[in-house]
This record gives C-alpha cells, structure tokens and sequence, in this order.
C-alpha cells in the first residue's frame, strides 16, 4: 500500500479550527422546511437515503411485522409522493439497532443492493452482515449473502456500500479477532492489566452480484469499535472515513483511499487529539462531487463537545482547516451533503433544553458559516437515531425518526436556493 507523505500528514496534523467570526455570512440557501408524505408504518426506524445515478432517490427502513419480528423495506421516491414499500427481506432475528443501521443502496439500471444485520449467537453484540442484490428495482432479491466467510458469534456490522463493478464495495467493523480471547482472571492485577486485548478492526470484500466475494483485506487492525463508517466514490476510486483507535486511545477520524485500485494507508482528517477510554458511538460522514470531498464529524478533544466540518479540493488526500459548526450543545449524529458552489451543508442534533433539535448550517472551506436552520424538534436520546439528508437537483430530502410509542419516521424537503 501506498501511505500519504509525512509532509501531508503534517500538513493534516497542523490545521487549527477556521473561526467564522472573521469570515463572511453565508446565506443558508434552504428555503421551507416542508412535510412530505412518509410510507414507513407506526414504530418503524433506522432510515437510509440514497440516489442512483440517474437520480433516483431510495429510502429504506426498518419496520415491525403485525405477526412478529422485523423486516427492511424500501420505496422510491417521485416528486412529492414514495411509491408502495416493497421488502427486501424479513423475519424474527433481526437486529435493530439506532446506531448500526441497515441500508439499500442504488447501483444504477434499476438494480440495488441491500445490507441488514442478523442474531449470529447468544452474545449481545453477535451478528452477522447479509446482503442481497435487486435487479427489477426492488421488486423482487436474489439469495443473501455474507460479504465475510466467517461465521463466528462476533461483532460484524457499521456497514458502508460503493457500487462496484457488477456489485458492491462493503467496508465494515469486524470483531472475529475477539474469537479466541480469554478475558483476564484477575483485572486488578498489575501483570494481566497490560496484556494486550483484542481490537475490532475495519475490512472490505468486493461482494459481486451472484454472491461471490474478491478482493477481501483487513484495512485498519485496530479501529472504534462501535462507530459508523462512512465512504464515497471518487473519480478514479473512493475514500473510506471511520473513527481509528490509536494506541493511547486516541478516537480521531481516520481517512483510508484508493485511486486507481492503489490503497493508501490509514491518515489522519484532522489530529483532534480526542482520548477517551470507550466507543462514543459518533460516527463521520462524507460526501463527494468531481473534484470536492466535504467531511464532517464529532469530537469532545480538549473537553469541547464539537462538530466539525472540512472541505478538500484534492479528493480527500488533504482537507480545509475544519469549521465549527455546532451551537455549544451538540449531540453529533451527523450529515453532510456538497452544494453546487463547493459549499456543504452539515446536519446534526443539537440539546435544546431538555429537548434536541435537528439543525442544518452551510459551511465554506474559508470558515464561512450560514445562520443554523431548524430542520425538526427531535428527542435527545437514542431512540431518535440518526437523521439523514440528500440532496435531489434543487432540493434537500430530510429525514428522521420521531421517538414515540410507536415511533414514526418523518420525510421533509427544502428547496435550494431560496432567499
């Protein structure tokens, strides 16, 4: 593998937060937030958004049966209305979880591929990746498939997908090498406290169309162990964001490339310098345009509850000094979606009194910053999952999960550049 140069590194490392005091307003270019019509049943979640490249904009969901158990649905949306829900697949071992979400992707030519997680074991954290591939726009899936051989009753999850060829790039958490892990007899014990425990790490298969897999590698040994991954086509390849482990416990996000089917090694974002001893379940998000990658992420370095944002005009081999984005009491749960000038606008949740809000802010690589716009009032905890936005022609698509008994998922559009 190829690694970018120490210059680079450097260059990443030394960035300071842009501050929007000294840069000119942005104007938001969001026009009404308006309510759209959702296909999603009472108590359904864990929403997706994605568009094919002809511009075909996907929801999928998670969504109880009346009989039991759970099942993935998706729909297409067509101006201001989604077409019925079609299953992708369902039954009783689902795994719902608001963090780790399930996703159909659009490949293009009305095919799509799905992932969703399965019980692999007893363990509470045991699952297993299935995927399935769609040839007549959702209508009807081939047989599941694993894009990882083993079976063991691990962790394997926080899934990205890139089409590829005839199929996709998965790239996920796996915990296979917590297999053969003997926990400590005694963890007061000076000696056992500084054996070495096992790490999740970060691989990728190319998963083909008939269930095959190529092109399998370990990308990161040593990773957050419950932090979505994030990733984005390039020109001549894609970049992969995810939250690293470094080995005084640093949770910075890290940045992993390919260009022309070289990889490089894993580099920094941003050297925020974030230590904690634990997952923050907080995962990056990126988007790309032909020349621009925008990244956005949490982080609490220093003591500051921050989001942050960046923008790189060389494909995501270096990025802007990063924007602060936040109000002072941000969740994090984030989104990001480019603009056609270059700008990006970053979604995320933010406390307001014993409530959160759903907050949306335009940002520039020159620390130009828009007043916040109020998506939706949301409920601070979990149960809210993570929202998620896209951006079809002139408008921006919202989504999110209302927290309730039973919850709701709510669609939203704004139009673009309205004053």
């Amino acid at each position: 593998m190829t690694r970018p140069s120490a210059t680079l590194l450097a260059a990443c490392a030394a960035l300071a937060c842009a501050s929007p005091a000294r840069a000119r307003k942005l104007d938001p270019l969001l026009g009404t937030v308006d309510t759209l019509s959702s296909p999603a049943a009472p108590g359904s979640g864990e929403p997706h958004l994605s568009r094919s490249r002809e511009g075909q904009v996907w929801m999928s969901w998670i969504e109880p049966r009346a009989g039991g158990g759970n099942a993935l649905e998706v729909a297409r949306l067509t101006d201001q209305t989604w077409g019925a829900p079609l299953t992708v697949a369902a039954g009783d071992s689902f795994i719902v979880n608001w963090a780790d979400r399930p996703s159909v992707v659009a490949l293009g030519g009305g095919r799509l591929a799905a992932h969703w997680l399965v019980k692999a074991g007893p363990g509470p954290e045991s699952s297993r990746i299935l995927m399935a591939f769609s040839n007549d726009e959702g209508r009807t899936w081939g047989k599941p498939t694993r894009p990882h051989r083993d079976s063991d009753p691990v962790q394997h999850g926080f899934v990205s997908m890139i089409p590829e060829m005839d199929g996709v790039r998965a790239i996920w958490l796996d915990g296979r090498n917590f297999v053969n892990w003997v926990p400590p007899k005694d963890p007061d014990s000076e000696e056992e406290a500084h054996k070495p425990g096992p790490d999740m790490t970060m691989r990728t298969a190319l998963v083909h169309a008939d269930g095959s897999l190529t092109d399998e590698f370990e990308l990161d040994g040593r990773v957050c162990d419950c932090c979505p991954t994030a990733a984005v086509l390039l020109t001549h390849g894609l970049l992969i964001a995810y939250r690293d482990r470094g080995p005084e416990e640093e949770r910075d996000i890290a940045l992993i490339q390919r260009m022309d089917a070289k990889w490089s090694g894993s580099y920094p974002l941003h050297a925020d310098g974030w230590k904690i001893a634990g997952c923050p379940v907080n995962g990056p998000a990126l988007d790309a345009a032909p020349e621009n990658v925008a990244a956005a992420w949490y982080t609490e370095a220093g003591d500051t509850i921050r989001v942050l944002a960046a923008i790189s005009d060389d494909l995501g081999g270096s990025f802007g000094a990063p924007v602060r984005v936040d109000e002072g009491s941000a969740i994090g749960r984030v989104d990001v979606s480019l603009l056609e000038d270059g700008s990006a606008l970053v979604l995320w949740l933010e406390t307001k009194g014993s409530r959160a809000q759903i907050l949306a802010r335009r940002v520039a690589r020159d620390g130009s910053r828009s007043p916040p716009v109020k998506i939706a009032d949301t409920d601070p905890w979990r149960t809210s999952g993570v929202p998620r936005m896209l951006r079809e022609g002139k408008r921006m698509i919202f989504v999110w999960t209302e927290a309730g008994y039973p919850s709701h998922l709510r669609v939203a559009a704004a139009r673009l550049g309205a004053r």
